[in-house]
Formats: C-alpha cells, structure tokens, sequence
C-alpha cells in the first residue's frame, strides 16, 4: 500500500511537531594539549571542544555545570594557588571566586560548597558568605555534593587510615557517616536523590543515603574513578585508567551496572560532570 502525497506531506508535518532530542554536554578536564585545560564533548562523543585555553603552566580541573547550564565552575592554579573559578559555559568571562577547589553549585544556584585547607565551607554567591561545614579538626575532607532538594551536602573525608562517606545538613549540624568500607570518596547524588555513586581505591557503587543498597557498578580491570551520574539518573560517566599514572579515559555505564561505552580517547580525560 502506497502513501498519497498528501499522506506523505502530512506525516512530515507530524514529524516536525515531535520534540529534537538534544545530546547532553560533558564537561572534564584533559591534559590532550599539554596542561591539563576543561574540554566539552556531547554524549555520543562528538563535538570535542576545548573551553579554557593559555599559554601558562597553570591547570584547570573539577568542571561543573550550574543548574541551568549556563556558567561552569571549575579549579584552577592560575596565579601561582589553587582556587575556585566560574566561567560562561563557553569559555568565556573566567572570573576567580575564592581560595578553594573541588567546588559545586547548589541546586538553586545561589551558593557554591568547596574544599578548603581540607575542610567543607559553603559560599553565598552575592555577598560572599561562608561558612564551615565540617567540625573542626576534621581537615582531611574531599568532592562536597550537594543533595538535589539543598538540604544536605554529602562529602568525603579520611580519619585515621580509612576514607568515609558522610551527610551534613547544608544549614550545618552534626555530619551523619553514611560508609567506611573500600576507601569510599567522590560521592555524588542520583538526580532524584535516591542514590550515591562513589568510587573505591579501585571501582564504582552506588549506594543509598541511609547507607544501604550498596551495589557494584564496574568490576573491570584497571581503575575507575570520578563518577557521576546522567541528568535523567539512567547512566554514569566516569573515568578509567590502566593504573594510577593513567592514562584516563571516559566510559559511560547503565546506572545499574552492564558493558561500558567508550566515550574519549587520547590524553588523560578526567573529573566529568554532565549536563
């Protein structure tokens, strides 16, 4: 059965009203150029782009993306000392905001949490303030994230010879320990705040906030590390290396476990976040 053409024009129109499915962006850092600048690559892996660029031997890592996408924070060494930096999500207007690194934005944009002398602070985008959310004499702290519904920032931090998992109210309060098993760090939640995946001195997991439901998501040789997951929840980046000198590259896995993607090669690809 053939199609009039006036059936065939009318499937076209239909076809025009049907939402575009846009490829999400990657942001990571990469060492592809020599020192180690923030790139973009979309979801499939096309569209490579390099955002921070310079001739000085500083380094730019720790991308994120603000909420609605349009700035990126990031960690940089320009200036001789690490800190926290926001630029457009093209690469343009890098502006330093304070000491710091390893920062993220809060769901509402407002505030930022970063790691500082070792300790988790918060940051109030307009006036500037801060405040200490981890106790004192913790200062071996490391990768805040903030929960999607603001309330609390899950962080990672060492005591004694152990790395631990832990939640803290974001308006501050006693820090609640969530795992200490594998050298737990790098946690960041699920988009619906169900889950936290995090890696090991070795692999991925996720886990619930309450602390059960841990689940092992890679099992392969090598290393993995900096996980996140995907805005819709379903997937996770992260990077993988032969060894600790790496080199790292971008793999993407169903939330649940199974087979990885590659998604870049060449360099040292690491520290992603997706949007």
């Amino acid at each position: 059965m053939s199609l009039s053409r006036t059936g065939i024009l009318v499937l076209a129109a239909i076809a025009s009203l049907a939402p575009v499915q846009r490829l999400g962006r990657i942001a990571f850092s990469s060492n592809r150029g020599g020192a180690w600048r923030i790139w973009t690559v979309k979801e499939d892996g096309s569209g490579l782009k390099q955002l921070t660029k310079g001739d000085g031997d500083h380094h730019d890592v720790d991308p994120v993306f603000a909420p609605n996408g349009k700035r990126v924070l990031f960690t940089s060494t320009r200036g001789g000392k690490a800190g926290v930096w926001s630029m457009a999500a093209d690469g343009s207007k890098p502006q330093r905001i304070c000491d710091g690194d390893q920062a993220e934005w809060s769901p509402d944009g407002r505030r930022i949490v970063f790691r500082r002398k070792g300790r988790i602070v918060t940051r109030e985008l307009v006036g500037g303030k801060e405040e200490a959310l981890s106790p004192a004499g913790w200062s071996r702290c490391s990768g805040p994230s903030w929960s999607p519904d603001g309330t609390r920032i899950a962080f990672a931090t060492i005591q004694g010879k152990a790395n631990a998992i832990f939640l803290v109210p974001a308006a501050g309060g006693k820090p609640v320990k969530v795992f200490d098993k594998k050298g737990a760090c790098e946690p960041h939640f699920s988009p619906d705040g169900k889950r936290i995946v995090y890696e090991t001195e070795t692999h991925v997991y996720t886990i619930r906030p309450d602390g059960g439901g841990n689940r092992m998501i890679t099992y392969y040789g090598g290393l993995q590390r900096c996980p996140r997951f995907s805005p819709d929840g379903k997937s996770i980046i992260f990077c993988q290396g032969a060894s600790t000198k790496g080199p790292w590259e971008l793999y993407v896995v169903p939330a649940e476990g199974g087979s990885p993607r590659k998604l870049t090669d060449g360099g040292s690809d690491m520290y992603p976040d997706w949007r």
